[in-house]
């Protein structure tokens, strides 16, 4: 590679290793997903170098700058960039806005004889480039696929190349029960993973787009506006399945699956499902909670028992016919007319697989 790169398409469509220098409090506001956080100034050198140069200019903040990183602690640093660039050769390097911090580090690396590649505007261009993916990257037509509660439907985006999942993205499944008991992502991230993955599928071809039915919010991280708004004028596939098998999914999902994220610490387990449906008490009064809440208690001790997950279903049932499906009713009205396909699994799969806008370039 050349010393400085500009192509924001492969850099970010290729997973080309990406090691980051800017400090730590920069790092967590937002990143991209395969960038590593080794910076050249703590934030508390950043700090001052900030501050010398707002007060003394930029040759004073400079010489700052090179006085707090020497000697012994420079060279842990640039021990750590070596030992991160053999383990990733083709990695590039980058600061915020590709200058002084990057320009040096790539300096003391040619002099260490290691040539290295600096992203030329640094995170700032990466960031600016998936913003305008996301503005620009959705005008071509697309679907989004709806359905009750429990439907599948995450499961389902697995059957076409057109889908973007936005929980997963969001490491959340977008209801009250969809927290995994982990932060989410800040929005910037968020928003960074889902403008890579549109920005993957349209290098490979695939101009259509399709993404589940959502609401503004997917736990804590907000949609972007321009796509949540495109999403209320989109075609609509229908996803429908027996309310007998929604309560099996539902039960799958966050009981079975979440018992296995939990390592089977069943107290972790009953503290996740509790902190859920207390999500709900308002909307459910307290009478209602408090029995939603005991049958709960007494699924999850079944369970310590050994006698499996099947008396969660009671609870699940209930919720779902007394609770969700009412409220995805009243939603769906105003969508009734923008619902061009609705049928079960196999038949959404085959129906979307044929049609013009689910073929891949060539």
């Amino acid at each position: 590679m050349s010393e400085l790169i500009a192509d924001y398409d492969q850099l970010l469509g290729d997973d080309i290793p990406l090691l980051d220098l800017r400090a730590p409090v920069e790092f967590i506001e937002g990143a991209f997903p395969l960038a590593c956080n080794l910076p050249l100034m703590s934030d508390e050198e950043r700090t001052r170098v900030g501050t010398c140069y707002k007060q003394q200019g930029q040759a004073a903040a400079i010489e700052l700058g090179h006085q707090l990183v020497a000697g012994e602690r420079r060279e842990q640093r640039l021990q750590g960039w070596l030992n991160w660039l053999s383990e990733n050769p083709n990695g590039v390097i980058y600061c915020f806005r590709g200058g002084l911090r990057s320009q040096t580090v790539q300096q003391w690396l040619q002099d260490a004889g290691r040539p290295v590649t600096r992203v030329e505007g640094g995170y700032k261009a990466l960031r600016r480039h998936l913003l305008q993916e996301i503005e620009t990257g959705f005008e071509q037509p697309g679907f989004v696929l709806s359905g009750l509660t429990g439907s599948g439907k995450t499961d389902w985006l697995a059957r076409t190349p057109l889908a973007l999942d936005l929980e997963a993205y969001a490491y959340h499944r977008g209801s009250s029960f969809g927290h995994w008991g982990e932060p989410q992502p800040t929005p910037i991230d968020f928003e960074n993973r889902l403008a890579i993955a549109r920005l993957k599928q349209r290098r490979a071809g695939i101009g259509s787009w399709l993404v589940e039915d959502e609401s503004a919010m997917i736990g804590r991280c907000p949609l972007p506006k321009s796509l949540y708004q495109r999403m209320q004028h989109t075609p609509i596939l229908l996803l429908e399945v027996p309310f007998e098998q929604r309560v099996r999914q539902i039960q799958y999902d966050y009981v079975d699956l979440m018992q296995r994220h939990f390592n089977d610490d069943m107290e972790r387990l009953e503290a996740y499902l509790q902190d859920s449906l207390k999500r709900l008490y308002k909307r459910l009064g307290d009478r209602d909670w408090r029995r939603l809440s005991q049958q709960m208690t007494d699924a999850v001790h079944q369970q310590q028992q050994g006698f499996g997950s099947d008396g969660h279903q009671e609870w699940i049932a209930e919720l779902l016919g007394r609770y969700y499906d009412p409220i995805y009713r009243r939603h769906q009205v105003d969508k009734e007319d923008r619902i061009i396909k609705r049928g079960e699994a196999d038949e959404l799969a085959e129906w979307l697989a044929n049609r013009p806008e689910a073929q891949t370039a060539s």
